[in-house]
C-alpha cells in the first residue's frame, strides 16, 4: 500500500521540529518550515537539498507557494518572506505586522498574498510584484487563526478569536459581512471548490457551512467532543473533513445533508494535519501518536498505518498528482511516501 521513498538526511536536515510542508505546483520541490527558524528546499525525485533559506528571526509557521510555483512565501516572525525558488534568494521581505505572523495564503492569480498576525487583529494584503500593502483589514477584535481566498480569488474569509468570521471584498479591502454563529473561537476556515459554501471550525465542537451569498448558516454539524481544529473539502466537495483536537478523532461529512458519513477514531491523540489527495478517494491524517494513518474516504475505513516518525506528526501534504505523500515531524525529519493502489 505504501513505501517509504526516503527520509531526507539528518547532516542537513532541520535542526528543529519541522511545522509545515508544501509541494510546489509541478510536485519536483517540497519546501519545509521550522522551528530551526529555516525554509528548505528539497529534490523530490532524489531527496537532495536544493537550498537552505535563511533570515527569519523565529520559528516559521507557515510555507505557501505562488500559483506559477516561482515565489515561496513564509511567515513566522513578525515579518513574511518572498523567495525567489530557481535561486533560494529573498525577493522581498514584508514588514507591518506587529506579532508572529501564523497564516499565509495566494489567491489563484498569485498577484495578491494574504497574511494574518497571531495578536495584532490584522489581515494584510500584499501586492506580490512591489512587496506594498494594498489593504489592511480591519475589524476583528482579537487574534486571525485562518485565512482563505474563494475559489475565484474575488473574496478572503478570516476567522478569528474573536468567535466570528469576516468575509472581505479582496479588490477592494471592505468588509463584505461578519458570520456570526460560533460560541468559541474559530481555527480554521475552508472554501468548497465551487466557492458556495464555506466550513469553519470552531473551538465550541462544531462547524458551521455557511451560504457565502448571503452570510446565513446551511448546516451546524455538531459530534466532537473537543473543540475543532481543522477543515477541510474534498477536491469534488461533497465530503467535509474535521480533526478535533483531543478526542483523537476525524469526522467524514457529507456537505449536502449536514450529516455524518463516518467517525475516524484509530489516533490516540490528537490529529494535527489531515489532507485529501487529489482525487478525493484517500484521507490522510497525522497525530501526536506519531503515525500517520490512511483512509479511504467512500467506505470510512482505515486503509494504512505508517509508524516511521519518533515524535508528533505535524503536518502533512500529498503532491498534485496524489502519489506521493509528505511527512513533517516534531522529530526533526521529512519523510516522503510513494502510495500505490491495492
Amino acid at each position: 500500500m505504501y513505501e517509504l521513498m526516503m527520509s531526507f538526511p539528518e547532516s542537513n536536515g532541520h535542526l528543529g521540529s519541522v511545522e509545515k510542508v508544501s509541494f510546489s505546483p509541478d510536485g519536483l520541490t517540497l519546501a519545509s518550515g521550522s522551528w530551526d527558524r529555516t525554509i528548505k528546499l528539497w529534490d523530490v525525485a532524489t531527496g537532495a537539498l536544493k537550498a537552505t533559506l535563511e533570515g527569519h528571526t523565529s520559528w516559521v509557521n507557515s510555507v505557501a507557494f505562488s500559483p506559477d510555483g516561482l515565489t515561496l512565501v513564509s511567515g513566522g516572525d513578525r515579518s513574511i518572506k518572498l523567495w525567489d525558488v530557481a535561486t533560494g534568494e529573498v525577493k522581498a521581505t514584508l514588514e507591518g505586522h506587529t506579532s508572529s505572523v501564523n497564516s499565509v495564503a495566494f489567491p489563484p492569480d498569485g498577484l495578491t498574498l494574504a497574511s494574518s498576525g497571531s495578536y495584532d487583529d490584522t489581515i494584510k494584503l500584499w501586492d506580490v510584484a512591489t512587496g506594498e500593502v494594498k489593504a489592511m483589514l480591519e475589524g476583528h477584535t482579537s487574534s486571525v487563526n485562518s485565512v482563505a481566498f474563494s475559489p475565484d480569488g474575488l473574496t478572503l474569509a478570516s476567522g478569528s478569536s474573536d468567535d466570528t468570521i469576516k468575509l472581505w471584498d479582496v479588490a477592494t479591502g471592505a468588509l463584505k459581512a461578519t458570520l456570526n454563529g460560533h460560541t468559541s473561537s474559530v481555527n480554521s476556515v475552508a472554501f468548497s471548490p465551487d466557492g458556495l459554501t464555506l466550513a469553519s471550525g470552531s473551538w465550541d465542537r462544531t462547524i458551521k457551512l455557511w451560504d457565502v451569498a448571503t452570510g446565513e448558516v446551511k448546516a451546524t454539524l455538531e459530534g466532537h467532543i473537543y473543540g475543532v481544529l481543522s477543515v477541510a473539502f474534498s477536491p469534488d466537495g461533497l465530503t467535509l473533513a474535521s480533526s478535533g483536537s483531543e478526542d483523537e478523532t476525524i469526522k467524514l461529512w457529507n456537505v449536502a445533508m449536514g450529516e455524518v458519513k463516518a467517525t475516524l477514531k484509530v489516533h490516540t491523540c490528537s490529529v494535527n494535519s489531515v489532507a485529501f489527495s487529489s482525487d478525493g478517494l484517500t484521507l490522510a491524517s497525522g497525530s501526536g501518536d506519531e503515525a500517520i494513518k490512511l483512509w479511504d474516504v467512500a467506505m470510512g475505513e482505515l486503509k494504512a498505518t505508517i509508524e516511521v516518525h519518533t515524535d508528533s506528526v505535524r503536518s502533512v501534504a500529498f503532491s498534485p498528482d496524489g502519489l506521493t505523500l509528505a511527512s513533517g515531524s516534531h522529530d526533526m525529519t521529512i519523510k516522503l511516501w510513494r502510495l500505490e493502489q491495492v
